[in-house]
């Protein structure tokens, strides 16, 4: 089998992973790797198999530019979703990404349990609040309906203004997360030897 066949088989390999992305971005990507290939190899066949080593295997070069794209793309934006998706497949690759993940994943939730709760005090307003007493300090996600609550030692504290409360601790914790992750992604590191060539493509690529 001639180099040439070589890469041309790796190439349609990693056309074929990158499938789902644009024709647009994926031409792109296959055309930077063919001229990395060409740039490191030259017409020396026994460079163009070291060089293919080096890049891994198509499928999973693949799985690093999707991934590289969407945290990109999460660095930019300010939904959650997208940053929890990037978030989950950088988890994949490692335990940096796990961790991210999950600090994303608590962050989020607590803030949109602040503002649940807000929804549903106006439905439950004798069971949802800020209860004070001794030892306790509880925004009451259980929402106050188990058997003989509140004691006659516990009050909640905000009435109303429980809403506008939660409103506002939802919403921070949101917007802190989103801030702290997009900080985090800057560790975000690629594994190939070009990495920081195709970490400039890729910022070309999404802005």
């Amino acid at each position: 089998m001639t180099s040439d066949t070589r890469v041309d088989e790796y190439l349609a390999r990693l056309r074929k992973a990158l499938g789902g992305m644009t024709l647009a971005d994926r031409e792109d990507i296959v055309e930077e790797i063919h001229m990395h290939i060409r740039e490191r190899a030259g017409d020396d066949p026994a460079n163009v198999e070291a060089v293919l080593s080096g890049l891994g295997p198509a499928e999973q070069l693949a799985e690093e530019y999707r991934t590289g794209l969407l945290v990109q793309k999460a660095r930019r934006s300010i939904s959650p979703l997208v940053i929890l998706r990037a978030c989950l497949r950088w988890a994949k690759t490692g335990a940096e990404g796990t961790a991210v993940f999950f600090i994303a994943l608590f962050g989020y939730m607590m803030g949109g349990g602040f503002l649940l709760l807000a929804l549903l005090k106006p439905i439950f307003p004798e069971h949802t609040g800020l209860w004070v007493g001794p030892n306790v300090f509880d925004f009451s996600f259980r929402m106050g309906m188990t058997t003989g609550f509140p004691p006659p030692t516990v009050h909640e504290v905000l009435g109303w203004w429980f809403i506008p409360v939660s409103l506002a601790l939802g919403s921070l914790s949101i917007l802190a997360t989103t801030k702290l992750i997009r900080v985090l992604m800057k560790r975000f590191q690629w594994r190939s030897a070009f990495a920081n060539k195709i970490q400039s493509h890729m910022v070309a690529m999404v802005g």
